[in-house]
């Protein structure tokens, strides 16, 4: 069994705001996408086994493009997200399209992590450090005095915005010694002129200070989570019993709830870096350019799997 961090790579959305397979798309030379950076940044900080978290739809094409790629590379495993996979005494809702969201995204993939684990979203850009500061500070996570030992990278709110729509980001509250008090996820964020605001109803906004610590949902866990996640998921299902056309199980906001409930202390770990992904088309110039300067810089080879 390999002694090395798992990284979790959520790629199961559909990809609506996108239109398309927006986990596939390339942004690189040699058709590299932005997993392929990710999990190439991951390989070098020491993380030794990829699971890929996909839906029915794109696990064909998902496995065509990466097999020949990142499997040579380390071990890799697939896991589907589906929405029939509930807890026992709960039925698929005829109305429900979406999977279930993130929170039962890292769910699925209970039968393939033994060990500390990161979890990313498939379409974001990180940058090396993220990966750098997570396996090491997963090389040491281990839960004690009554605590789950995690850890998330904080980014700053401003720079992790599109000039193309809205985004979804959770907001985060950090105490002076670098530790998580709160986080909400919210869906609906743009930039509004000079300010940046959220809203919930898409009539009412409310400002978010632009230098606000949010999450990417690029996170650091023990296995312990995974006994979390099975107890709350029915919990969710009955408390949104009236809303299951739409409700998502939200990671951040599991997290947030263990942090209030004091069961879990989830370090912060600070980046400055300027993210940028593939949430709609007219993002993809801007990601491109930025993918090649960095190669430019020496930071990428021309070919990432040569």
């Amino acid at each position: 069994m390999t002694t090395s961090p798992t990284l979790i790579v959520m790629a199961a959305g559909l990809g609506s705001r996108y239109g398309g397979i927006k986990q596939i798309e390339p942004v690189g030379p040699h058709s590299a996408t932005l997993l392929d950076y990710a999990v190439y940044d991951a390989l070098r900080a020491g993380f030794g086994k990829v699971v890929f978290v996909v839906n029915q739809i794109i696990e064909a094409p998902f496995r065509e493009r990466f097999g020949t790629t990142i499997e040579r590379h380390c071990d890799v495993a697939y896991v589907i997200q589906r929405l029939t996979d509930l807890p026992s005494g709960f039925t698929l809702p005829p109305e429900r399209q979406k999977p279930w969201g993130t929170g039962q995204a890292v769910l699925s993939c209970r039968g393939e992590v033994a060990r500390p684990f990161a979890v990313i979203n498939a379409d974001d850009f990180y940058g090396r450090a993220a990966f750098e500061t997570l396996s090491r500070y997963l090389a040491h996570a281990v839960d004690k005095d009554g605590f789950y030992d995690y850890c998330m990278v904080g980014y700053v709110l401003e720079n992790t915005i599109t000039e193309h729509g809205h985004v979804s980001r959770g907001i985060c509250t950090v105490d002076d010694d670098g530790f998580l008090v709160h986080i909400r996820e919210r869906t609906h964020i743009e930039r509004l002129d000079e300010r940046i605001a959220y809203t919930e109803d898409g009539v009412t906004w409310i400002d978010i200070p632009a230098q606000a610590t949010v999450s990417m949902n690029i996170w650091g866990f023990t296995s312990s989570l995974f006994g979390e996640l099975e107890c709350r998921f029915p919990i969710f299902l009955e408390n949104n019993a009236h809303n299951l056309q739409k409700a998502e199980f939200f990671l951040p906001n599991i997290v947030g709830d263990m942090v209030q409930e004091k069961k879990a202390r989830v370090r912060v770990l600070a980046s400055d870096a300027q993210w940028f992904g593939v949430t709609y088309k007219e993002d993809r110039p801007r990601v491109e350019r930025a993918i090649r300067a960095l190669i430019r810089q020496g930071i990428y080879p021309e070919n990432l799997w040569q």
